[in-house]
C-alpha cells in the first residue's frame, strides 16, 4: 500500500472542500480498502465519511417515500422491519450479499459505487482501461466466462457487482448527492454509465461529488405483496452473482397491473427491461409470459467472450424471479435469501 494523507472530517462541507485530484471518500471501505492493498487503487488521500452527522436514518418522508442515508449500514437497512416489509425485494438482495461481517460494515452510498470483481481491474499488472485509460483490456482475451453480455464495448466488459443496486432499479430509485458544484439529484437509472469509450467514468458524478442519500418513491411499496430477488452464484455464501433478476409485479383480479423487472451482472449496471415490463402488463401470470418476458429482457444480449452461457442462464433467471414473485412475497425472510434453493416450495 502506498503512502495517503488521511483526513476525518466534521462536516460534509468540510469534507467536500478536502477533496482534491487523487482524493478519495472512504466510509465502510470494505471495497476501496481491500483495492488499496493489492495495489489496484492508490489514492493519494483518503476522506473518512464514517463520522459524519446526519447521514445514518432511514426516515419516511411527507409524501410517503423512504430515505436512507449513504452511511447506514447494509446489515441494518435489511433488518429495519418497516423497510423491509415496504421493500422486501431490497431487503432479500442485501442479504444475499457478501458475509454477515461485511455487511455490519459496508455502507449504502459505498455499495452503489463499488468497484466490478473482475480480476484484471484488480490486478495491477494485466491491462484494464477502467483502471489505467488506453492500456486495453485483457479481459477480452482473457478468463471472461462471468463478464458481461449486454451493453458492452471492446474497451470493456466488467459487469457490476452489486446486488443491492439491482431492485434500486426496477423500483425507480433517487441518489442524493452533494459536491463543489452543490447538491442534486440523479434518477437511479442514470448513475451508473455503460463503459463505451470512457469506461474510467463509471458513474454520473462530477469531480469531488458524493452520495449523501438514497430515495425510494411511495409507489414502489405497492409491489410489496409480489417482489423477489434471485441470484444464481458459485456458492451460496458470501459470492458475486453469475446472474441475478429482481422481479415485482403488482397484481389486480387475477392479472398483472405493473411489472418490473431488472438483470444483474450482465452489464456495467443493473439491466432494466422496460420492454418485458410492458408485455407483462395486463396479463395472467403464467409460466410461458414469464419465459417470454426473460426472452424480451434478452433479446439484446451477445457475448463478450467464452460467457455465450450466460445469456441462457439469465433467461432462467429472469423468468423464474418472475415466478416467485407471482407466487407471492414470503411472509419471512428465506433461510438463504435470494438462493434458487432457498425458497423450494415456490418452484
Amino acid at each position: 500500500m502506498t503512502p495517503f494523507a488521511y483526513l476525518r472530517p466534521a462536516t460534509l462541507d468540510e469534507a467536500i472542500g478536502a477533496w482534491e485530484p487523487g482524493a478519495a471518500y472512504l466510509a465502510g471501505g470494505t471495497n476501496l480498502v481491500d483495492l488499496m492493498k493489492t495495489g489496484t487503487l492508490r489514492p493519494a488521500k483518503l476522506i473518512d465519511l464514517a463520522r459524519l452527522p446526519g447521514l445514518d436514518a432511514i426516515e419516511t418522508l411527507e409524501d410517503g417515500s423512504v430515505r436512507v442515508g449513504a452511511l447506514v449500514r447494509n446489515a441494518d437497512l435489511a433488518h429495519d422491519i418497516t423497510f423491509a416489509a415496504q421493500f422486501p425485494m431490497v431487503a432479500e438482495a442485501l442479504l444475499s450479499g457478501a458475509s454477515g461481517q461485511l455487511r455490519n460494515a459496508a455502507t449504502v452510498g459505498g455499495n452503489l459505487l463499488q468497484h466490478p470483481r473482475c480480476a484484471y481491474f484488480q490486478d495491477p499488472l494485466s491491462a484494464c482501461n477502467r483502471r489505467a485509460p488506453g492500456s486495453g483490456c485483457d479481459a477480452r482475451d482473457g478468463d471472461n466466462a462471468a463478464l458481461a453480455v449486454m451493453g458492452w464495448s471492446e474497451a470493456c466488459i466488467a459487469t457490476s457487482a452489486s446486488d443491492f443496486c439491482v431492485p434500486l432499479a426496477a423500483l425507480d430509485a433517487v441518489v442524493e448527492t452533494a459536491g463543489p458544484a452543490g447538491a442534486r439529484e440523479i434518477p437511479f437509472a442514470e448513475l451508473h454509465r455503460l463503459p463505451g469509450d470512457s469506461p474510467e467514468r463509471a458513474t454520473a458524478l462530477g469531480p469531488g461529488e458524493l452520495i449523501v442519500a438514497l430515495r425510494l418513491p411511495a409507489a414502489a411499496s405497492a409491489f410489496r405483496a409480489h417482489a423477489r430477488y434471485l441470484k444464481l452464484r458459485e456458492r451460496t455464501s458470501f459470492a458475486f452473482a453469475l446472474v441475478s433478476a429482481a422481479a415485482a409485479l403488482r397484481l389486480d383480479r387475477g392479472r398483472i397491473a405493473e411489472a418490473r423487472l431488472a438483470l444483474g451482472a450482465v452489464a456495467a449496471k443493473p439491466w432494466r427491461s422496460r420492454e418485458a415490463e410492458a408485455m407483462l402488463a395486463g396479463a395472467a401470470p403464467a409460466p410461458e409470459l414469464f419465459a417470454r418476458a426473460a426472452a424480451v429482457a434478452l433479446s439484446g444480449a451477445t457475448p463478450s467472450g467464452a460467457n455465450a452461457h450466460k445469456i441462457e442462464l439469465a433467461r432462467r433467471t429472469a423468468a423464474r424471479a418472475l415466478a416467485l414473485a407471482a407466487a407471492g412475497t414470503p411472509a419471512r425472510m428465506p433461510a438463504l435469501p435470494a438462493s434458487p434453493f432457498g425458497d423450494l416450495a415456490h418452484v
